[in-house]
């Protein structure tokens, strides 16, 4: 049997699911006791005190002379009413769960018993119908039905309300340290280094070291690759150097297409080392994307290049890298202007997300290659032409790189607008 049609009804969060883990099991537990209770002891010490106090009523319905004596004895009062004032019918509060079992009891036992009233918790009224008239019958109400019934359920509900309440405050002490994880490891994923020292059980501690494991390791990593491939461009730059102090000494037409190589290999060598430092520099400020995003596009604009700032949606400040959220705009810019005519570039601020969106009119990217265009070194052909571009197939790597440094990512599409490609910088705020 499946239960998934329950799936939306019940908690997201690990905490909410704990509560309801230790509230179900209580509630059906009081309810269980609550409900066997009253059948197996309510019930049954009403119907032993409801017999008993039938056979004193029987007696006193047989007695045929001193009635009245019998009934002092007894404790019953026994009053001569009007027949018309009989009243035909049983009645009870709503609420009186015993005077159900009393009432029926009642009946079983005594045959002549024309109605039973149960007006309060004080007394019983019995009315029976004689050839000489009609009787009201009426007694302690305590006689047929145990004192104070509802003391078991305020009991079970005050203690059970208690323990859930300790066990509410204990429960969270424990849920803390994973809620501390979680938070740790988010801001690693948006970048950012957080403090972080196991604590808790020890299947929490145990999770915790391994997040402290696996975070020192991608650390050197990311430190190891920045490292090789900056000492590589470092070392190359020296060769490049004394290349071009040598071409320098040639003659102009010699020298005019060796010098555009030399230049062409240090723009590589830049790439190579953007790529390497990634987007791990500097630490998260708050910035406005809009102020930051039409800056870059100024700088644009004094370069001649064909970008314009379509739309903007939104205000705030969100925390960012400037440096790497500047050089992933430039990279999808410089991609949009070199395979099209033109860029249009737009901004939208939510209360949840930043998105920053660079549309051109080029030959775009087919579905079925947007995942290979974001890999280091992809150069797709021939969907972007090879010999339009001038780069090594960093850009669009380095933009996605930047955007999961800050928790979010890139996302290629088709441009509406334009016809091009449409690439999305999603950042969560």
């Amino acid at each position: 049997m499946s239960f998934r049609w329950l799936k939306p009804y019940l908690p997201r969060n690990l905490f909410g699911r704990a509560i309801l883990i230790l509230l179900l099991p209580v509630v059906t537990v009081l309810l269980v006791v609550s409900v066997v209770f009253i059948q197996r002891h309510f019930e049954g010490v009403t119907e032993q005190m409801t017999r008993s106090v039938s056979r004193e009523v029987r007696l006193i319905l047989q007695e045929g002379g001193d009635t009245q004596t019998v009934a002092e004895t007894l404790e019953i009062d026994v009053v001569q009413i009007p027949p018309e004032t009989l009243p035909r019918r049983d009645s009870r509060r709503w609420y009186d769960f015993t005077g159900r079992f009393v009432i029926r009891y009642f009946e079983q036992i005594l045959p002549s018993l024309v109605a039973v009233d149960l007006p309060d918790d004080h007394v019983v009224h019995l009315f029976f119908e004689r050839p000489d008239g009609a009787l009201k019958l009426s007694f302690d109400r305590r006689r047929v039905s145990a004192s104070n019934p509802h003391q078991l359920l305020v009991n079970m509900v005050v203690f059970g309300g208690l323990m859930t309440v300790v066990s509410y405050f204990y429960l969270r002490n424990q849920l803390r340290p994973i809620t501390r994880l979680a938070r740790a490891a988010e801001a690693f994923g948006r970048g950012r280094h957080v403090a972080y020292r196991p604590t808790g059980a020890t299947e929490v501690r145990a999770a915790g070291n391994a997040f402290l494991d696996m975070r020192a390791r991608i650390e050197r990593q990311i430190e190891q690759r920045t490292l090789m491939l900056s000492g590589v461009s470092h070392d190359m730059r020296t060769p490049l150097t004394r290349l071009k102090l040598g071409l320098s000494m040639l003659e102009d037409e010699e020298r005019a297409a060796l010098e555009q190589d030399v230049e062409d290999m240090e723009r590589l060598l830049d790439e190579f080392l953007a790529f390497a430092r990634g987007a791990q520099e500097g630490e998260p400020e708050p910035v406005d994307p809009v102020a930051l995003v039409s800056q870059i596009i100024e700088d644009f604009q004094r370069g001649q290049v064909p970008v314009t700032l379509a739309l903007v949606e939104g205000e705030g400040q969100v925390a960012l890298r400037p440096g790497g959220i500047r050089r992933a705009v430039e990279n999808l810019v410089g991609n949009a202007t070199r395979y099209g005519t033109r860029a249009e570039v737009s901004v939208l601020i939510t209360d949840k997300t930043l998105r920053i969106r660079v549309e051109d009119d080029g030959p775009g990217i087919p579905a079925d290659q947007r995942e290979e265009a974001v890999k280091p070194f992809a150069r797709l052909d021939p969907a972007r032409n090879q010999n339009t571009g001038t780069g090594v197939g960093l850009g669009l790597s380095i933009a996605l790189d930047i955007a999961r440094a800050h928790g979010g990512t890139l996302r290629l599409g088709e441009s509406q607008r334009l016809g091009g490609l449409q690439a999305d910088i999603v950042i969560g705020r």
